[in-house]
């Protein structure tokens, strides 16, 4: 378990302890849809559509049919895409328990009933694999936890999965690229948006 300092306690903690306070979010995609989400306080992207991951949700390239959405938050990356791609089978983990409930929250509001677990980063799918991993990683709560995201991807994705991360390139994006390129034999940027990074590292 990873201790951090009470500094970034309003999102990479396990059990928040501040007030609880929800709002309504709206996020707009390019195509016109629209999707609506509860938005906590002591989660990440509180009251508010992360640009970030906006970003992520249309221009990740998807592969297979199976896609962890790591870090999920209240949910946006993932509901969003299961809705656009309801063949994709979602699923969804948080070390933060808040994150957790409104992920479930959010994604019975949506109609949907992926798989949610709790749990720090890879912990929840030990002996499971994906096509797909996606994750906004906390860059705030220090390198040793997008380190590992990306250390221990390799035995999490299927045969020619793909784990894509977004970050801006200038505030850790970059460390995030070069040490992508140590861990996997393929690494490309699948998008570039405004300082806003896609990098993607394939599975062999």
């Amino acid at each position: 378990m990873i201790f951090l300092s009470e500094k970034f306690e309003h999102y990479y903690t396990e059990s928040p302890t501040s007030e609880l306070k929800v709002r309504d979010v709206q996020l707009k995609l390019s195509n016109g849809h629209i999707y609506k989400f509860k938005s906590p306080s002591g989660v990440f992207g509180y009251g508010k559509t992360d640009r970030a991951s906006k970003i992520l949700i249309e221009k990740c390239r998807l592969h297979g049919k199976s896609i962890l959405d790591l870090g999920c938050g209240y949910g946006m990356i993932g509901i969003t895409l299961k809705k656009e791609f309801p063949y994709l089978n979602l699923f969804m983990s948080d070390i933060n328990q808040r994150a957790i409930e409104f992920s479930k929250i959010n994604s019975k509001n949506n109609n949907l009933a992926p798989e949610i677990r709790h749990g720090y980063l890879y912990e929840p799918w030990l002996g499971m694999k994906f096509d797909n991993i996606l994750c906004n990683p906390p860059i705030a709560a220090g390198k040793k936890v997008w380190m590992e995201i990306i250390e221990k991807s390799p035995e999490f994705l299927e045969k020619d999965g793909v784990i894509q991360l977004v970050a801006f390139h200038n505030k850790g994006g970059s460390r995030i690229l070069e040490y992508m390129k140590k861990h996997f034999n393929s690494v490309k940027t699948f998008e570039k948006s405004g300082g806003v990074r896609i990098y993607a590292g394939f599975g062999d």
